[in-house]
């Protein structure tokens, strides 16, 4: 029997700027209040970042992350994922404090260095509230997401083994799907394995409907039945490609991270929108939507009982 459709939804991320849309939440209360709203519209995993609340600049501070994250879950029963891919201004160490600290059910781990190019956004917009907007996305021409093998491995040990938090794999391309097949091998990655697919940031693998069917089929070899996965399409193709997920039998992912609109020229007034849009396909597709409890089941997860924030 198929597996019930898991919806991550990714509240804020460190793509976007404030000058791109009014809607993105950048304060702790505006992070919180969506992300509860996204829970409630059927997100069972809410993939977290935090900001500077008066600039809206991506931000790796604890205290930050401490004045939503309880909140989130006292009032929501989802699965609360702490990003660690923080920003392009942070150091790794930076980028994993908050998961360090927090020893959530789930972050995100991204399983390669690469090009992350945000500069083609500086062709969309004329106007920017924060002088640092323009210079943040202008940096990304000369700037390396650094994932070392190092990297990965402080990771693994320090929130997996130290904290019980499980991962959200985010493979960019089909070479990182090799390098968590070489930690799985190891014995330092075991199943259930959660990959998250992320289609077209330049930089890394096309949106291209192709690109999807081979990554799943090198995932098929490498992992067997020891894998589920999920699927970001960025921008436009956040729909497409999350429906495409569903109809190969993996899970979805949406949010204001990835795309800031609900449709073409509207802008999405919170992440909830999203949500209810890919909730409302997959319904129409006949698929169910897991519970946070039925998440938690399919990957492994150590419970919201055992998170102490």
């Amino acid at each position: 029997m198929a597996d019930k459709v898991i919806i991550t939804c990714a509240i804020t991320g460190s793509v976007h700027t404030p000058s791109m849309s009014p809607y993105l939440p950048v304060t702790p209360d505006e992070i919180a209040d969506q992300a509860i709203a996204a829970a409630d519209a059927g997100a069972a995993i809410l993939h977290l970042h935090a900001r500077n609340p008066q600039t809206g600049f991506p931000a790796p501070d604890p205290t930050l992350f401490m004045q939503f994250l309880p909140r989130i879950k006292d009032a929501t029963n989802a699965v609360i994922n702490i990003s660690t891919g923080g920003g392009m201004t942070m150091t790794v160490a930076q980028r994993i404090q908050a998961a360090q600290q927090a020893a959530p059910e789930m972050a995100s781990l991204n399983l390669g260095t690469m090009n992350f190019g945000l500069f083609p956004a500086l062709n969309r917009k004329t106007e920017w509230q924060h002088a640092w907007e323009p210079e943040f996305l202008e940096s990304s021409r000369d700037f390396v997401f650094k994932n070392t093998f190092s990297d990965i491995e402080i990771m693994l040990a320090q929130l997996g083994d130290a904290n019980g938090t499980r991962f959200e794999f985010e493979c960019y391309d089909v070479g990182h799907l090799y390098t968590l097949a070489h930690y799985v091998d190891r014995g330092l990655v075991k199943g259930p394995i959660f990959l998250q697919f992320v289609l077209g940031i330049l930089g890394g693998i096309g949106a291209d409907p192709e690109n999807l069917i081979h990554m799943k089929a090198t995932a098929d070899r490498l992992f067997g039945d020891q894998y589920r996965f999920s699927v970001l399409g960025a921008g436009r193709h956040q729909i497409p490609f999350a429906t495409m997920s569903a109809s190969m039998g993996g899970h979805v992912r949406v949010g204001l991270e990835d795309n800031l609109y609900i449709r073409k020229g509207q802008l999405a007034q919170n992440n909830a929108e999203q949500v209810s849009k890919i909730r409302d396909i997959l319904t129409g597709l006949n698929l169910e939507i897991a519970t946070p409890d039925q998440a938690r089941a399919m990957l492994g997860l150590k419970g919201a009982d055992n998170v102490s924030f």
